[in-house]
Parts: structure tokens; sequence; C-alpha cells
């Protein structure tokens, strides 16, 4: 995987390939020229053979011929495996700075995080598809109507309309193609994924009664979709229709300008039957251009997509800071939503020391969550900063950082693989030491209580966690994303509603853990269900509509700020049992 391939990346990419897209060009010559064999042999074969009967010269011509097409089909051959090879490179090449853009980007959206990777695909298989062969061949038109000036101009000039006739079609197809094409991704893209969400919910669909509801949201979407779609098509096939009807008539009209030409002994037979050859190899890189319009338009849309969530430049490698002690200071921070003219926070401001408990306190809706994500780099603010020891946190190399933060987010994010994969955040996969990495997930696992817990899992920490966090209870997983949070020893606890999914039990190995990881000198910043959590923090931050309403001292302070803004701490027994 290639993180640093340059200041733009799909140009990056394009670069990496040039080397081979260059034969593909060089093959595509000697092809095209070779395309001239059957025209060359009909001459041969009218001009040489018919007059004089000869059957030796008949043979020759003929084997040249053979030879000649033999050596095309071959170097076209050569031709599509080159530019499989080139989709390879390029996929490996730019599909890790692709998925790390995806997975990296605060800033993005998440529909264009979900569709990264659907139109790397569709910019990669244009590569090898026919599409990029029909742009390969269309340099080559005018060099077959050059051959047809030289047979005679009138011939030329009856190609030469031809090929201007159809590239004006070729240019309406486009202007009548393009904002339907256009449509018609936007409304599949949208459709997809809205599909997508919904199928990672099929329980609670069914459970809910849903199902019908939703089925009939997602057949309308589909049926826009499909709209869409036959309005590109009906456009598409009236201009492939009108192309190939031109075609076939100046086709036609080379053979009878031809037949003319011979009656008047203008030019020979042989070039009655070359002159219609030249003809359609003039045309018909525009009618394969027509024919493939929809995917390079798909390609062209998809490659200003991945320029946009890729960036104009690649940033360069982060300054590799000390270990953290922890201290977080929060300058000025706004986050916006969808509507950036009521932020989800706005102008908050305040300092957490290393070493401290701070609970955040807000009704539903008051912006903790998003507190706590923009505190873990999980969202990009609008303005204002996040400082961890002085240092902002966009500053920060992501993967350093990751290390020394621990989240626990508030949907837990459970993600397809193995219990150990998840609390060891995929770190074998990335090829971190096993046995350190084995020792450590344990050593997490342990910490929170949930060893036990995963030892009776099916296979233990080997059990696979599917879509949506099957076959685990929202007990189970949320005890694991806490797990996950612990793992590497992190000197900076994030926890969202920790306790929202935990038995009695599983809640005062909560509690204990965090006394434990507070003695250690953690710093621990908690949203929570339950007085008890709240009670253990050295300092309560208070938030309502967004914004800081309180910041002091904790135990006594929380009490005092839930009767004077009026602030409900849900009680212990409002916690679900796993």
């Amino acid at each position: 995987m290639d993180g640093g391939i340059g200041s733009k990346p799909v140009a990056a990419a394009v670069a990496a390939c040039r080397p081979m897209l260059g034969w593909a060009a060089v093959f595509s010559g000697v092809v095209n020229l070779l395309y001239l064999v059957p025209t060359l042999y009909m001459l041969q074969v009218y001009d040489r053979y018919v007059p004089s009967g000869n059957g030796a010269t008949l043979l020759l011509v003929s084997l040249m011929g053979g030879l000649g097409l033999a050596t095309l089909a071959a170097l076209d051959w050569v031709r599509g495996r080159l530019l499989v090879r080139v989709s390879a490179r390029f996929d490996r090449v730019l599909a890790g700075p692709t998925l790390m853009a995806a997975l990296a980007g605060p800033a993005s959206a998440r529909a264009d995080r979900a569709e990264a990777m659907r139109d790397f695909d569709t910019l990669r298989q244009m590569i090898a598809s026919g599409a990029m062969i029909a742009l390969f061949d269309a340099p080559w038109a005018p060099v077959f109507l050059l051959f047809a000036f030289l047979l005679h101009p009138l011939l030329g000039l009856v190609t030469l309309t031809g090929a201007i006739i159809l590239v004006a079609l070729a240019w309406g197809n486009e202007r009548a193609t393009h904002p339907a094409i256009a449509a018609a991704n936007m409304a599949a893209a949208g459709a997809y994924a809205r599909q997508a969400q919904v199928s990672a919910h099929a329980e609670e669909v069914r459970a809910l009664g849903m199902a019908r509801g939703l089925t009939a949201v997602a057949l309308a979407e589909r049926d826009a979709v499909s709209r869409a779609q036959l309005d590109a098509s009906f456009a598409g096939g009236r201009y492939a229709a009108l192309i190939k009807f031109f075609r076939l008539v100046f086709q036609s009209g080379a053979l009878a300008v031809g037949a003319w030409l011979a009656v008047t002994g203008r030019i020979s037979m042989g070039a009655i039957i070359a002159a219609s050859l030249l003809l359609s190899r003039t045309l018909a890189p525009i009618e394969q251009l027509v024919a493939a319009w929809r995917p390079i338009v798909r390609a062209v849309e998809a490659r200003k997509r991945l320029e946009a969530l890729l960036g104009d430049r690649t940033p360069p490698p982060a300054t590799m800071l000390p270990e953290p002690t922890g201290r977080i200071a929060i300058e000025a921070l706004t986050v916006s939503g969808a509507n950036p003219r009521a932020p989800i926070l706005a102008g908050i401001s305040a300092t957490l020391e290393a070493g401290e408990m701070v609970a955040i306190a807000g009704l539903s809706g008051a912006g903790k969550s998003t507190l706590l994500r923009a505190l873990a780099a999980a969202v990009e603010p609008a303005a204002g900063t996040v400082r961890l020891d002085g240092v902002a946190l966009r500053d920060w190399d992501r993967g350093q950082l990751a290390r020394h933060i621990g989240f626990l987010p508030q949907s837990l994010a459970l993600l397809p693989g193995t219990v150990k994969d998840n609390i060891s955040r995929f770190a074998r996969a990335a090829g971190g030491d096993p046995v350190a990495i084995d020792a450590a997930v344990m050593r997490a696992a342990a910490a929170i209580g949930a060893h036990e817990m995963i030892g009776r899992l099916p296979q233990g920490y080997d059990t696979v966690i599917g879509t949506g966090g099957t076959p685990l209870s929202a007990g189970q997983m949320q005890r694991i994303a806490i797990a996950r949070a612990l793992f590497g020893d992190p000197r900076i606890l994030i926890l969202d509603e920790p306790n929202a999914h935990l038995d009695s039990g599983a809640h005062a190995a909560l509690v204990q853990a965090l006394s434990a990881l507070r003695e250690e000198g953690r710093t621990i910043v908690i949203a929570a269900h339950g007085a008890d959590l709240i009670r253990m923090a050295d300092k309560l931050l208070v938030l309502a509509d967004g914004r800081l309403v309180r910041f002091g001292d904790g135990p006594g302070a929380a009490r005092a700020n839930a009767g004077d803004d009026g602030l409900v701490v849900a009680q212990p027994g409002a916690r679900r049992a796993a």
C-alpha cells in the first residue's frame, strides 16, 4: 500500500501506469496500421490476381494478408492484457490511499466515504474495458481518412463528410445523455447507501414492523433510478441508432462512388472495396466512443470525486511527538452539522488537566457525543482547536494519536472480524507482533472484567463478529468495545455512555476499572448514565444546546448543577441488562 504517491494522488497513480499505457498506445498504433491489411489485400487481389489469373500471386498475397491479420490479432490480444495489467497496477498504487482517505478523513461526508471505493473501481474497470481501447483507436481515424484521400479525393470527401456527421452526432449524444447519466448515477448512489443502511438494521426493521414501508420506499427510489437510467439509455439509443444508420449509408455510398469512379476509369476495381473498408475504419472509433460513452462519463465523474476526496495535496508525514501527558485544551471549539447556521457545538472552551476524570452532562441533543468525538479527532471542527499537550490534534500523526487515545463511541461500532481483531483494533492485519497483540488483548479484556465472558463465546476470542455485531448481545458488544478502548494502555480515555448496556456485575467491573485507571494518572473524559460514575469525576462539564454552561469541580458541582440547571442525571436503575 502506497500512502505517499505525490501531490495529486490520482494523477500520480496514472503517472505510475504511464510506461505501460505508453506501450499500449504503441501497440494500438501498430494494430491500427495493420487494419489496413484487408484494404491492401483487396487492392492486390483485384488489381493483380483478377487481371492475370495467376494462382501463385493469389497464394502469395493471401499468405501475406494472413500473416498481417495474425499479427494484428496477436497485438490486439497483447494490448488487452497490457491494459488489464495497467488496471492492476492502478489498484496497487491508489487503492490504499483511497481507503485511507475514506476512513481517515473526518471532514468528508459519510456518503462520500461510502462511495469512495465504488468510484475507484469504476475508474479502474474503465482502464481495462473496451472504452479505453476506443480512446486509443480514435486518434488513428485521420490516418484512415488520409488513405481514403490518397485513393481519390472524392472518396476522401465522402469519408470526411461521414466523419463530420458522426462527430456532430457524438457531440449531440454527449449533450443529451450527460445530465441524464449524472442524475442516474447520483440517484443510484443515494439509493444504494440507504438500502445498505436499512439492511444493516434488518432485525430492528422486522421487530418494529417497518419492512413493508421501507420496502415501498426502496422500490420508489429504485423506480426513480430506473427512470433516470431509462432516460439516459433512450437518449443514447437514439443517437447510437442514428450513428449506425449514417455509417451504413456512407459505407454504401463509398461503394457507389467507388464503383462510379472505377467505371469511369479513375480508380481500379480493387479501390472500390478498399474505399468501403477505409471509411468503415475511419468511422468505427467514433461509433465505439458513442457506445462506450456512459462508462467514460462515469469514470470521469468518479475521478473528480476521488480527487476531491483525496485532496489536491497529500500532506507530508507529521512530526512524531513525544508521548503525551494527557492535558487537553479546548479552544473556542465549534462543530457544524447539516445546517452551518445551527452548529452542534458553539464556542466551547475548557482545559482538562492530565490525570483528571471529567464527566460531561447535559440533556439529550446537548452535544455531548459530538464533543467527545471532537476530542477523539473523529470529527473536524468548523472553527476552534482541540490541543493535546499544547499541540493541535490535526498536527499529530494520526496513527500515533490513535495509540494514545482510547475511544468508545456511542454506536459501539464493532466491525466484521473476530473478537480479538476488534479489541486489538485489527493490529495484526497492520503487521503487529501476534504474541504481543494477544497479550495486550487479554490484558484489556481482563481490565474491564470481560475475559471470562469472552471465554464463554463459541470460539472465545476467535469468535467471528458479523455485520451489526451478530451474534453478540448489546451488553457483550459494549464490554468488547470498552476493552478495545483500553487496548494498548492509552493515556487518554474518551468514553461515551460506557454503561449504557451493562448489567450490575459488568457495571461494577467498569467502576473498578475506571478507578484503577484514574489512580494510574490516565485522563478520562466520560458521558455516562448513572450518578455513581459522575460522582467519581474530578470535574463536571455541562452542555446545553451545544454551548458550555458550567465547568468546574466534580462531585459537589454535579449535584448542584443538576438542580440549578434543570439537568437530569439518569439513575443506575435506568440501565438495561445485557
